[in-house]
């Protein structure tokens, strides 16, 4: 009987070190993750064909990990250079004025009699869809994509034949074609001129009355000529270099959106996490949003998953170049160490980003106490029953 059981017990052990592998977890193990990896920053030997790569974070590596991947509005052209010169187009009213040195010219008979100056103010007139305008005495002038400027000088040249020492001044009385347009989320939505001097995006903002979301939460979206931008509303007022000058065209979108990172495994706190626009840090993400538990985490083996590019990857020490068909962008899997004495420095500086995805591996104690407590319970049955007959 003695001898049954004993193999019973054996038996049980076997098959619950047997099903290690099935026992429960909140998520991968850390050795099939490197093990699946499709390339690494430390072990060039890697077997390749899998979708994703896996980075350490260290000193080397975090300067090329990359923020959010949003537009910035500074690769649209002019932020401290001069702002960009205003031309005419159709749907614009211009008023020409000509000036002559002296009476008996063109424009001024000698019997003028008493005038404010030597000058004649033509009447107003929109610029047509040719983008045309004419001048007595000077034609039809061309002044859709000119400078009020360039116009001057086309109805100079052609009147200094004929009147005396002219001088022209073109005034734009309506600005219909030169503007841009403010939606969404903010107090006055519409359609705004541009001025001589220019006009940036956070006088637009202002111009409509500002925005009507919290600053935390509120992105601007800058749309030109089929290209745009994504950047949060206080990257502008804190980056002057993102507080660019508006073309003729642009359109500006508020908008209200939270960014969020997803959490698993053992953080003590399972879910999404929001954080509007503003930038958050690994070190704030685990001490703000959840935390690593003592004796349940594996603190070696904190995991953010996101897309990487194939620059940054590259930059790394990555090796991708046998795997270019899977385009610019990897599944990647960024390992922090936060047993390292340094993390809480790189930490610091790794950004998180919309969408990223944290993993923290369980620790290796955990595994045995499951694999205990299994073995526990399938032995326990035997015992019981020997406990049962010898009671007899």
């Amino acid at each position: 009987m003695r001898f049954s059981i004993r193999v019973a017990t054996a038996t049980a052990l076997v098959v619950s070190m047997s099903g290690c592998a099935m026992l429960p977890g909140s998520g991968p193990r850390e050795q099939r993750i490197n093990a699946n990896a499709l390339a690494t920053s430390r072990n060039t030997n890697a077997t390749l064909g899998y979708d994703y790569v896996v980075v350490d974070v260290t000193r080397a590596t975090l300067p090329f990990m990359s923020r959010d991947t949003e537009g910035e509005f500074r690769t649209f052209g002019a932020t401290t250079r001069a702002a960009p010169s205003i031309r005419l187009g159709p749907g614009d009213v211009v008023r020409v004025t000509v000036f002559e040195s002296q009476t008996g010219g063109l424009f001024l008979p000698e019997d003028a009699g008493a005038r404010p100056g030597n000058f004649v103010q033509l009447p107003p007139q929109r610029i047509d869809q040719d983008g045309r305008i004419t001048v007595p005495f000077a034609g039809v002038v061309q002044a859709a994509g000119q400078t009020p400027a360039t116009v001057e000088r086309i109805i100079r040249d052609r009147l200094l034949d004929r009147a005396i020492e002219p001088e022209i001044s073109v005034e734009i009385v309506e600005q219909n074609f030169s503007r841009v347009s403010v939606v969404g989320d903010v107090r006055g939505p519409g359609v705004l001129p541009l001025r001589e001097g220019g006009l940036r995006i956070l006088e637009a903002i202002a111009q409509a009355g500002g925005i009507s979301t919290p600053a935390s939460s509120t992105f601007v979206v800058l749309k030109r000529d089929g290209r745009s931008a994504k950047v949060a509303y206080r990257s502008i007022t804190e980056n002057p270099r993102e507080n660019v000058f508006l073309a003729p065209g642009d359109t500006i979108e508020i908008l209200e959106e939270d960014k969020e990172f997803f959490a698993f495994g053992a953080t003590g706190l399972v879910g999404n996490f929001k954080f509007g626009a503003e930038d958050v840090s690994l070190n704030e993400a685990v001490a703000r949003f959840f935390s690593l538990q003592d004796n349940v985490a594996d603190p070696r083996h904190v995991l953010i998953y996101r897309k990487e590019s194939r620059y940054a990857l590259e930059k790394m020490g990555v090796d991708l170049s046998e795997v270019a068909a899977y385009g610019h962008e990897f599944h990647t899997i960024f390992r922090a160490d936060y047993r390292s004495p340094d993390i809480f420095f790189m930490a610091n500086e790794f950004q998180m980003r919309d969408g990223d995805v944290i993993y923290v591996t369980n620790a290796a104690s955990i595994e045995f106490q499951r694999f205990f407590n299994n073995a526990t319970s399938l032995t326990g049955s035997p015992l019981a029953v020997r406990d049962n007959i010898e009671s007899f």
